[in-house]
């Protein structure tokens, strides 16, 4: 393997745990965030990336549009489903029935309340660490409205996860915009 190749699989290894939880928070499924994980880096190592590119926001960015995709293709197969030509068969989901005893199941289900803007926002700068810049880059959006669903997510998420002996500080419904 010549040093280039070498060189571009250390920083996709290196990126690896970013991506996975990325995947994770747009799958809300440990097992669909492990395939689209999997996609990503298949993508990656068969097309390529553009020279000198900055390999953790080129996967991110990469994973997102993957999931964009099978995320419309799933509406099409459903869609299917509902018109009688196909049928799906339930499996069960162990790892969401483990998870619910869990005290993370709270965040978890608040954070799958937010609206999906929100969701991404919130998971690529609190739980990647990614700056506000690199989350506008990232999502392809301005980077004043990152920080405006940055800010709507977070107090969503105080809303969502106050609990009747200590409410938030104002109650209403998950702020969209």
């Amino acid at each position: 393997m010549n040093r280039d190749g070498q060189q571009k699989r250390e920083q996709i290894l290196e990126v690896l745990p970013h991506i996975q939880r990325f995947a994770i928070s747009l799958t809300r499924n440990r097992a669909d965030a492990d395939d689209l994980l999997q996609n990503t880096v298949e993508r990656v190592l068969t097309r390529g990336t553009p020279d000198g590119v900055d390999m953790k926001k080129w996967m991110f960015r990469v994973c997102k549009n993957i999931w964009i995709d099978e995320t419309r293709a799933k509406k099409v197969r459903e869609m299917a489903v509902e018109s009688g030509n196909i049928t799906l068969h339930d499996r069960p989901d162990w790892e969401t029935e483990i998870m619910g005893r869990l005290k993370l199941r709270q965040v978890k289900e608040a954070m799958e309340a937010l609206p999906e803007d929100q969701r991404l926002v919130i998971s690529l700068i609190t739980i990647e660490g990614c700056s506000y810049k690199e989350a506008a880059e990232i999502l392809e959006t301005p980077i004043g409205t990152i920080m405006s669903r940055l800010a709507r997510a977070r107090k969503n998420l105080v809303q969502l996860l106050a609990s009747p002996d200590n409410p938030a500080p104002q109650s209403g419904e998950v702020f969209r915009m």
